[in-house]
């Protein structure tokens, strides 16, 4: 005697409805640069472009304006004036990027990331006015000249205040680089998708049901039988045939010369011996014949 051995496919409850148009939800990670986001590094690049960009037209204006109003002053002077303040700063642009990740611009409520940028400004300016003291003396020196910068004091307070403002644009130019890129457009939502639908036609009437409520069509002589999930048996006079040509494309599967299952609404398997089986769908039990092995192979898969 067989083995009244109960099999339910592991993935039969985890497929959704024939039918049912919806989607799984679409969830959102920090920019990994995977899936086809961009990277951190790429908003940087941009970032850095832009800004890089405004620098250097600024410091062709300034080169100009020098050569305009000083016409004795040597052209390798403006430029190594202007020059070295431009390299310093597309050298140590990651400072605003660093603490810009650090501190967020949306987070300017709270002290810590005040502290942080006001920290940023000061590095930045140090950085700064360091970097192209080193390089103008260098300058002034391959040339066989002294470079001589002023009292100190007086002049990092001056560059200072040109600092903050050079040094906010660029967090304000990565802030919207990063802004750009990672926020997705909105659409306007569209119309709701119509769930896969059968008409059964019973006598003069029609009845519309959703693919995903059907759970299996049944011969009835010269009529079908539709077995609906709500407990409704519609007739439909048709062949199996013909409705198998028409649902078998929304998941349907010919069980049975007689019967033709939803196969997303399977919910187990039962072996009845000689190589048949009885597919459960719910409550409802339809045959599966041992002469429809593509039907088991198909329904054991899920």
């Amino acid at each position: 005697m067989a083995r009244q051995a109960r099999f339910t496919p592991p993935s039969l409850h985890a497929r959704p409805c024939a039918g049912d148009e919806r989607r799984p939800p679409v969830t959102s990670g920090a920019d990994s640069g995977t899936n086809g986001a961009p990277s951190r590094r790429s908003v940087f690049l941009r970032g850095a472009a832009v800004y890089a960009t405004v620098v250097l037209v600024v410091t062709l204006i300034n080169v100009m304006s020098l050569q305009h109003e000083m016409p004795e002053l040597a052209w390798w002077k403006s430029w190594t004036w202007e020059g070295s303040s431009l390299v310093v700063i597309l050298t140590i642009l990651w400072l605003p990027w660093l603490t810009l990740q650090a501190a967020p611009v949306e987070g300017w409520r709270r002290p810590r990331t005040w502290l942080i940028h006001l920290g940023g400004m000061l590095a930045w300016s140090i950085l700064h006015v360091g970097g192209f003291l080193i390089l103008r003396h260098a300058a002034y020196g391959l040339a066989g000249e002294t470079y001589n910068y002023g009292d100190l004091r007086e002049k990092f307070l001056y560059e200072a205040r040109k600092d903050i403002l050079s040094y906010a644009m660029a967090v304000a130019t990565f802030w919207i680089a990063g802004r750009m890129v990672f926020t997705a457009p909105v659409e306007p939502p569209g119309p709701a998708a119509r769930p896969a639908t059968f008409d059964i036609r019973d006598g003069a009437r029609v009845i519309r049901a959703s693919v995903s409520d059907i759970l299996a069509v049944a011969s009835a002589g010269n009529y079908v039988e539709v077995h609906l999930a709500d407990g409704r048996k519609p007739l439909m006079r048709s062949s199996l045939a013909a409705v198998e040509a028409e649902l078998a494309s929304k998941g349907f599967v010919r069980t049975h010369r007689s019967w033709l299952v939803n196969a997303s609404r399977v919910t187990g398997l039962k072996p009845e011996g000689s190589g048949d089986w009885t597919v459960e769908l719910g409550a409802l039990r339809a045959p599966l014949s041992r002469r429809f092995p593509d039907a088991l192979a198909r329904l054991r898969a899920g």
